[in-house]
């Protein structure tokens, strides 16, 4: 009996007859074919009359064969992971988040406990659509959470809801319509230049020099808490290279960066001079100019400026805008920079932005263009 065999993996069609193969166009026999299941075991079909019946039976036994395992694979995925809880899909999802720096962790961590999971963690994943994520930001809304945390919460959920999208749990993105929570960023307090120089002042050398690199450099609490003398490169230029991490309370990498990534950052002279009084006057650690003060061995804790912070705050002494943290003075070097004329793109590398949609969305009031000067701009170009 002679057999002819397809591409690999397709199988072979023949006749149980006595005709070689070169008869069986003109024989009355039926054709059969041979394959492998989708369990490996070998089966036989026969009744074809022709050639081309049984060649067709075998490339759709072929491409059942080929799709069925995805398929099969695709509804295990909805069967276990669609039945299962928030709170569970979100702690397995956060696991496979090893980008995250410490600090970025310890802020999930405190959405999921506080926001997330007392409101979604014991719905089941296969039950998300965009009316259950329209209906957990407005509960945010009656419950008056401020409107950056909104958005943090927001961003959060919408991660690990893509991620059971792109799993196949859901036929439908259940985020399509769902317009997110805005963060306002008028809501930034920013101190005026005046004021600014009463704040510097206000505290204990630490607390000077931390203003200074806050809203001259654009460091953060934890950027400037690590400040190190090794750092200026050059006359005019800081490198931003670790932070001291807040859940830790050791030295970590950058918000948004790997360990040994780094950022240059404008050094105004006067801030240079400041890093360089500093460290004349009160000593270096490897370097380092802000220590523990029981303990130089340990990093300058975030405790001591919140401290000054609030005793400045209270003591009413010093002209503070209202509503001002400590982070304004931060808003401050964006302000600068922007009103300036500074290119928003410089600025948002500068603060260490993870996009420059994040700058524009918090500064876009403060840049210098508007629709009416620029009408004006155009209009005397025009008239030349």
């Amino acid at each position: 009996m002679a057999a002819r065999t397809l591409a690999r993996g397709m199988g072979t069609f023949f006749k149980d007859c006595e005709h070689p193969e070169a008869r069986w166009s003109r024989c009355p026999h039926t054709y059969k074919i041979r394959y492998r299941n989708a369990a490996g075991k070998q089966t036989e079909e026969g009744g074809f009359t022709t050639q081309d019946k049984a060649i067709t039976r075998l490339t759709e036994i072929y491409n059942e064969k080929r799709v069925t395992p995805r398929s099969r694979s695709k509804a295990e995925r909805i069967q276990k992971y669609g039945t299962m809880r928030f709170e569970e899909y979100a702690e397995e999802w956060k696991a496979g988040q090893r980008h995250l720096a410490a600090g970025s962790v310890r802020h999930l961590d405190s959405l999921l406990e506080h926001h997330l999971n007392p409101v979604l963690g014991s719905r089941r994943m296969n039950s998300f659509d965009h009316k259950v994520v329209d209906h957990f930001i407005r509960t945010m809304e009656r419950m008056n959470t401020g409107l950056a945390t909104q958005a943090n919460a927001f961003d959060k959920l919408r991660a690990i809801l893509l991620d059971a999208y792109r799993l196949g749990i859901y036929s439908d993105n259940p985020l399509v319509g769902v317009k997110p929570p805005q963060y306002d960023p008028a809501k930034a307090v920013i101190p005026s230049l005046e004021q600014l120089r009463g704040i510097r002042a206000a505290g204990d050398d630490a607390f000077t020099l931390i203003v200074d690199l806050m809203s001259g450099c654009g460091l953060r609490n934890g950027e400037a808490a690590a400040v190190n003398l090794n750092n200026i490169v050059a006359n005019d230029v800081y490198r931003v290279s670790e932070q001291v991490i807040l859940s830790t309370r050791s030295y970590g990498p950058l918000k948004h960066r790997k360990a040994g990534e780094y950022r240059d950052v404008p050094l105004p002279a006067r801030i240079r001079r400041t890093i360089e009084w500093y460290a004349e006057k009160h000593g270096t650690f490897d370097g380092y100019l802000l220590r523990h003060a029981t303990d130089p061995s340990k990093p300058y804790p975030h405790w001591a400026m919140g401290n000054q912070w609030q005793r400045i705050r209270a003591a009413g002494v010093v002209d503070v805008p209202d509503g001002m943290v400590l982070y304004g003075n931060r808003h401050f070097f964006a302000s600068n920079c922007l009103s300036n004329g500074i290119p928003i793109t410089d600025v948002a590398e500068w603060m260490g932005h993870k996009s420059l949609d994040i700058t524009f969305k918090i500064y876009r009031h403060l840049m210098p263009g508007s629709i009416g000067k620029a009408a004006q701009v155009l209009d005397a170009a025009l008239a030349a």
